[in-house]
């Protein structure tokens, strides 16, 4: 099951975990009433025959679908691409990963403006509300193999922070303060 937690401050290594002191763990319910980001657990073994891939992405009208891996060997420019990923941004569509090898973390903000890292395994599907600040990083194994969703083409386009401006952004903050409704699954 996924972990989520508040971070601490410290710029060390981005791959460690980043407790604060003591750990201040957040359930899943509390991350989605936090920051909008849903959690999906699926069978890594079965979700190419079961059914639960197909219908959550027919339901939520996911049309393409690609695999990335995140790794010094199979990534190019691995280590500014890790940097990229790592920038404070926010993205005009939702972000769709699927944990299928590996591991990793999400760090996204709340409303508060804290950090919350969600680490993710192998079975791991969060969803990323548009609109909202976020950064990915591997931790100290340094690999993940995900598959990426979108509704119609791909949008890999982020904007960095400051983009407080923008139309997902205001959108992000209008549901942060009227509540999230939460997903069926």
């Amino acid at each position: 099951m996924v972990q989520a937690w508040f971070m601490d401050e410290e710029k060390t290594d981005q791959r460690l975990e980043h407790h604060r002191n003591p750990p201040e763990f957040l359930s899943l319910e509390d991350l989605f009433k936090k920051t909008g980001v849903e959690y999906i657990k699926l069978n890594v073994d079965t979700f190419a025959t079961d059914g639960v891939l197909e219908q959550i992405k027919k339901d939520r009208g996911y049309t393409y679908e690609d695999e990335i891996t995140c790794s010094k060997d199979c990534l190019p420019n691995y280590e500014e691409k890790l940097k990229s990923f790592y920038t404070e941004h926010l993205h005009t569509e939702e972000e769709i990963r699927f944990v299928l090898a590996g591991s990793g973390y999400f760090d996204v903000r709340d409303g508060d403006d804290q950090w919350i890292r969600i680490e993710v395994k192998p079975g791991d599907m969060i969803i990323i509300p548009s609109g909202i600040y976020h950064r990915f990083t591997l931790d100290v194994n340094n690999f993940i193999k995900t598959k990426r969703f979108f509704i119609g083409k791909p949008v890999w386009q982020p904007y960095n922070r400051p983009a407080d401006e923008m139309d997902a952004r205001k959108q992000y903050i209008e549901k942060l303060e009227k509540g999230f409704t939460v997903a069926a699954y």
